[in-house]
């Protein structure tokens, strides 16, 4: 399984632990950031959507400090949606109701522990499909 990861400084610890602890699951394509250096968040979620819809890796996960950023910045691209999950439960409805295709986090918010449960969730919970394709198609849509 390939996943592109990204991160900015504030997100770098995160990344890097789940990086870690995933490692003989998934094949992570890491975009960035490298170090805990003060850096801009959208430069990162540009290149994890560029490597996402050039067809490279199959989902995403993008960590900022809150992860209000990074997510807004994924969003900005058509064939991206992005969920701000901190939650078991928001990770698996951002899945099924929503098809989302990145995961994005608050690295400073949550503990590693969580956010391993919140990426096993999103990785292997399946889109309802349903009522819901409805309502996904419209955000693409518009």
């Amino acid at each position: 399984m390939k996943v592109v990861i990204a991160s900015d400084h504030a997100g770098f610890p995160l990344k890097e632990e789940i990086k870690n602890h995933f490692a003989s699951r998934i094949d992570f394509i890491d975009v960035g950031t490298h170090s805990e250096d003060s850096c801009d968040y959208p430069d990162f979620a540009h290149k994890a959507a560029k490597v996402f819809i050039e067809g490279e890796a199959e989902w995403g996960i993008a960590i900022c400090g809150s992860g209000n950023g990074i997510n807004m910045s994924m969003n900005k691209h058509k064939m991206i949606r992005s969920a701000l999950c901190w939650t078991k439960e928001l990770s698996e409805l951002a899945r099924l109701h929503n098809n989302a295709n990145f995961l994005a986090m608050p690295g400073r918010y949550i503990e590693a522990s969580l956010a391993y449960e919140i990426v096993e969730i999103f990785m292997t919970t399946e889109f309802e499909g349903g009522r819901h394709e409805r309502r996904v198609r419209k955000i693409s849509d518009f």
